[in-house]
């Protein structure tokens, strides 16, 4: 089994930054894709960002050009740079990471994080 501890959410202003970080223990060689995901109040879970073992990414068009994600697969650790920060980026954030990307895309894998709160105010 995996599991993942999220830190780094808060409360920061408008056009201001923050970085999450989430780290995997367990059974971690069996991780090959990590990914963002979040979830407003009355609102369907999406997804943020993703990343595999190769480098490879894929970002949600609401995010594109301000979050970046990267990891750093020596220390089983991926991280969320959110850059330009507004309002609606306000929500849950919760990690997950699968052995599938497809699965991690669809939003399916077994292991998820606890959440952290992000709040951007106006």
């Amino acid at each position: 089994q995996v599991q993942l501890v999220e830190s780094g959410g808060g409360l920061v202003q408008a056009r201001g930054s923050l970085r999450l970080s989430c780290a995997a223990s367990g059974s971690t060689f069996s991780i090959n894709v990590m990914g963002w995901y979040r979830q407003a109040p009355g609102k369907q879970r999406e997804l943020v960002a993703a990343i595999s073992n190769g480098g490879n990414t894929n970002y949600a068009d609401s995010v594109k050009g301000r979050f970046t994600i990267s990891r750093d697969n020596a220390k089983n650790t991926v991280y969320l740079q959110m850059n330009s920060l507004k309002p609606e980026d306000t929500a849950v954030y919760y990690c997950t990471v699968d052995r599938f990307w497809y699965r991690l895309l669809a939003g399916t894998s077994d292991y998820w994080g606890q959440g952290t709160q992000v709040t951007v105010s106006s």
